[in-house]
């Protein structure tokens, strides 16, 4: 009689045909897209609503899973204190390393100066080019971000599409669950019930990730050409290779004090990774992320808290978009800042930063609405970036998703909240020497 071979979950992927993996599809269908984008532009710019629709479908779940996953974390937990702890953690990670690409940013601006040279007439600037982007940064102030916090109604924060508003009903719901006894014992069953189908439903439209990523860059390449990243070459340039140091070595060293390798964990995250680069967004990977992060070892309250927060909090990617931009436009115009004046923008921008979402064509608004405060530079100068937005728009959501992959490692590692055996499998490691495993409960395999 045959023996019958069972195979692991993680077999079971390794077994399968190279072309069946995700990451292989997302990224042949980028390929595809780029040159269907630049042969047959009218037809790139048609598939638009293929990107969009992708977004629109994973949108539909973020809520809802941001919301299950904080709720069910928090009432096991069941101390408002270690939620305090974990949030003053998870706010100091964040501003340190938002800030710190922030002077990144400006530093390597002040030495490379990719705009020097340029001698632009500000008045000669097209300045109804960026009215809309204008209007955007007007309205958007760090009272009414605070306040757009807050739900119109419990139903609303699953509803409005706020990443925010659902991480905020989670945090009360989980609090209140985990007081409530017998019976908040068994709604917390029920829920983790419900997580299971929820993940399952990322799972399903996982498959339709290589469409989203094919209309999205064919409509980029078609809309805005791959001629227009000549004339600005230097700048865009300078930004990816910054935002490539920063990731490396500053996000590098950081995941080296904690014993593995940032490399390993881009690897490990490359199929969500691949399908940011197509879509353009970091919040058309955010439920996969989360599973992800559950899968490798961290426990579900950190990876509730850190993620959906770090994508309004820990943009490092849009920070050193920010500083960079607003200094090549300085150059660019001809306008010597001082000391002083770069030390301004510099902190206008680590308040205006906060309010950015993890979507695109947010870090443009939000620079917008930092010149809008800083008089020095004309805010026009932004129409000679408009136009290589959408490329610069691709590497700022790589910068901020990896980020946050890092930071809920990190903070559950400071919390004792990491299953380090469960890390190793996941980037597929030995164990760090001197890192004793520290397991913890989750429902995840």
């Amino acid at each position: 009689m045959a023996a019958t071979i069972s195979l692991t979950p993680r077999e079971a992927i390794r077994h399968r045909p190279w072309w069946a993996h995700l990451y292989v599809q997302v990224l042949t269908a980028i390929f595809a897209g780029v040159l269907l984008g630049h042969f047959f532009p009218e037809i790139g710019v048609a598939l638009k609503p293929l990107g969009d629709g992708f977004i629109k479908l994973v949108k539909t779940i973020i809520a809802p899973v941001i919301f299950l996953t904080v709720a069910t974390g928090i009432a096991s937990v069941g101390e408002a204190k270690t939620l305090g702890r974990l949030t003053i953690k998870t706010f100091a990670y964040f501003l340190f390393f938002s800030t710190l690409a922030l002077v990144v940013g400006m530093v390597v601006a002040n030495v490379v100066q990719p705009g020097t040279g340029m001698n632009i007439d500000p008045a000669t600037l097209d300045a109804g080019a960026i009215a809309e982007y204008k209007q955007k940064a007007h309205e958007t102030t760090l009272t009414g971000f605070l306040l757009a916090i807050i739900p119109e109604t419990f139903v609303s924060s699953l509803t409005s599409g706020s990443i925010l508003q659902a991480l905020f009903v989670a945090i009360l719901f989980g609090l209140a669950l985990s007081r409530t006894g017998a019976a908040g014992k068994q709604v917390l069953g029920i829920l983790d019930k419900v997580s299971v189908v929820f993940f399952h439903i990322v799972a399903m439209l996982m498959r339709f990730a290589p469409i989203g990523a094919f209309g999205a860059m064919a409509f980029t390449i078609g809309k805005y050409g791959v001629d227009s990243l000549a004339n600005l070459g230097a700048l865009i340039a300078t930004f990816y290779l910054t935002s490539l140091f920063f990731v490396v070595v500053v996000l590098g060293a950081m995941a080296r004090l904690c014993g593995f390798s940032i490399i390993r964990l881009i690897a490990y995250l490359k199929a969500e990774l691949l399908l940011v680069l197509g879509t353009s967004s970091s919040e058309a990977a955010l439920p996969s992320l989360i599973e992800k992060l559950e899968r490798a070892g961290c426990a579900k309250p950190v990876v509730g808290m850190v993620v959906p927060t770090g994508y309004s909090f820990n943009l490092d990617g849009t920070n050193i978009y920010m500083t960079l931009a607003a200094l090549f436009v300085a150059q660019a115009t001809g306008i010597q800042l001082s000391l002083g004046e770069q030390v301004a923008l510099l902190l206008v921008a680590m308040v205006s930063s906060k309010g950015a979402a993890g979507v695109t064509g947010a870090g443009f608004i939000t620079l917008a609405a930092t010149l809008s405060v800083v008089p020095s530079v004309p805010v026009a100068g932004l129409a000679l970036i408009l136009g290589i937005d959408r490329f610069m728009s691709e590497c700022r959501a790589l910068t901020n998703f990896i980020g946050n992959a890092l930071a809920a490692i990190v903070v559950a590692m400071w919390e004792n909240a990491l299953d380090r055996d469960a890390l190793d499998r996941a980037l597929r490691v030995e164990p760090a020497p001197g890192l004793a495993a520290r397991p913890i409960e989750t429902d995840m395999d």
